[in-house]
C-alpha cells in the first residue's frame, strides 16, 4: 500500500459513520435523470450446424434478456439505489420503447417524461452471442437501431417544457449524454436551470457550461482537453483546463484502476484529491461502470456529501457492478457491505 493508498484508508475509517449516513438518506431523495434512452438485448442459443443458404451458423435460441442501457442504465441505477426518480427522453413508437417504459415502471420509475418520438426507433443494441455444447458462450455479432436525425423542434420543446416543469421539484438533476440527440440546445438550457446538475457527457462538454459536476473518463477527458493524460502532469493540467472549459465547480476523472481524480474550483486555483480504486483485482466486466458511479455520486451530493465522499461512494458503487458480467446495478445494502470489508482488509 503506498502513502495516499494509506491515507486513503485512514480518512475512510474516519469518515465511515457520516458515510453510512449518506446512503441512509438514499431514499429520500428525487432526482431527474434526463437522457439517451437505449436497451440493451442479448440473445443466445446453441450452434446447431451451418446453413445450406449461406456460410452462416444457425443458432438454437434459448434466450433474450432486455435491460436498460445507455442513459437508461443511469436512470436504472438510481431507482436501484433507492430514490424517487423521474426520466426524461425519448423513446421510439415500437415494442422496444414499450419494454423500456415497462422495466422502469416496474421499479417505481416516474416515465411521464419519456415522449414518445414515430419518426425515429428506440434506441436498441441487440447483442448475438452463441455457443456449441459444453462451451463458452461468444458474443457473434451486435445489431444496432437508432436514427442519426434529431427529435423535430415540436418534440425538443415539449421535453423542455416537462424539464422546466419538474426542476423545481426535485434535488438534483442528472445528464446522461450517449450522443443519441437528446440533448440539444433547448434540452440543455432547461436543465442547467437547476442549481445542482450532474453532466455525464461523452464529448463537446461544453455544451453543459456551468453545470455543477462533470464525470469523463480518461479518454473523455483527453478528447476535451487535445491532449493525451499519461503521467501526473498531463493529469493535474487536464484538471485545470477542464475546470476553464467548462467553468464547472467540479472535475471527477475517472480512470479505471488508477481511481480517481476529483478536481475542485477555488476562488483563483484549484484542489485535487486522488481516490485510489477499491477494487483492482475482481474485475470482469466494466460495462456501465461509469453510469453506476454517475448514480451513487449524484445522489451522495444531493444528500449534502462533500465532493470528496461523494466520489468515494461512487468508486464504490463501481467496484461492485465491475465484478459482475454485463451491465449491473448495486444496492445500498451491498455498498455498506463492500464499504465494510474494505475497512477490514486495509
Amino acid at each position: 500500500m503506498n502513502n495516499n493508498e494509506e491515507n486513503f484508508s485512514i480518512k475512510l475509517k474516519e469518515k465511515k459513520n457520516q458515510l453510512l449516513e449518506i446512503l441512509d438518506q438514499f431514499k429520500n431523495l428525487e432526482l431527474l435523470v434526463i437522457g439517451d434512452l437505449t436497451l440493451d438485448e442479448f440473445l443466445t442459443g446453441e450452434v446447431e450446424r451451418l446453413s445450406r443458404e449461406a456460410p452462416v451458423l444457425i443458432l438454437r435460441h434459448e434466450e433474450t434478456r432486455q435491460i436498460p442501457g445507455g442513459g437508461a442504465n443511469a436512470v436504472y441505477n438510481l431507482a436501484k439505489l433507492g430514490a424517487k426518480i423521474k426520466v426524461a427522453g425519448y423513446v421510439g413508437d415500437d415494442i422496444q420503447g414499450e419494454v423500456l417504459i415497462k422495466i422502469f415502471q416496474e421499479v417505481g420509475i416516474d416515465t411521464t417524461g419519456i415522449i414518445k418520438d414515430n419518426q425515429r426507433p428506440t434506441v436498441t443494441k441487440t447483442r448475438i452471442a452463441g455457443h456449441a455444447r459444453q462451451s463458452v458462450t461468444q458474443q457473434i455479432v451486435r445489431v444496432d437501431r437508432k436514427s442519426d436525425n434529431l427529435p423535430t423542434i415540436g418534440l425538443q420543446n415539449q421535453l423542455a417544457d416537462y424539464i422546466n416543469t419538474q426542476v423545481s421539484q426535485v434535488n438534483g438533476v442528472v445528464c446522461s449524454d450517449y450522443g443519441d440527440g437528446v440533448f440539444t440546445k433547448p434540452i440543455i438550457n432547461a436543465s442547467l436551470s437547476h442549481p445542482l446538475v450532474i453532466v455525464d457527457s461523452q464529448k463537446d462538454l461544453e455544451r453543459f457550461n456551468q453545470a455543477t459536476l462533470f464525470t469523463p473518463n480518461l479518454p473523455e477527458a483527453e478528447l476535451a482537453v487535445g491532449y493525451a493524460i499519461n503521467d501526473q502532469k498531463t493529469l493535474i493540467r487536464a484538471g485545470k483546463d477542464l475546470l476553464t472549459q467548462t467553468k464547472a465547480k467540479y472535475i471527477l476523472i475517472t480512470r479505471g484502476e488508477e481511481g480517481m481524480s476529483l478536481f475542485t474550483r477555488k476562488s483563483d486555483n484549484f484542489e485535487i484529491d486522488h481516490i485510489p480504486a477499491f477494487n483492482r483485482t475482481n474485475v470482469f466486466d466494466v460495462t456501465g461502470a461509469g453510469d453506476t458511479v454517475v448514480s451513487a455520486l449524484s445522489l451522495a451530493l444531493c444528500a449534502g456529501a462533500t465532493p470528496w465522499e461523494a466520489a468515494v461512494l461512487g468508486n464504490l458503487a463501481a467496484s461492485i457492478v465491475v465484478r459482475v458480467f454485463g451491465t449491473a446495478t448495486t444496492t445500498i445494502e451491498e455498498m455498506k457491505e463492500a464499504l465494510s470489508v474494505y475497512l477490514e482488509e486495509n
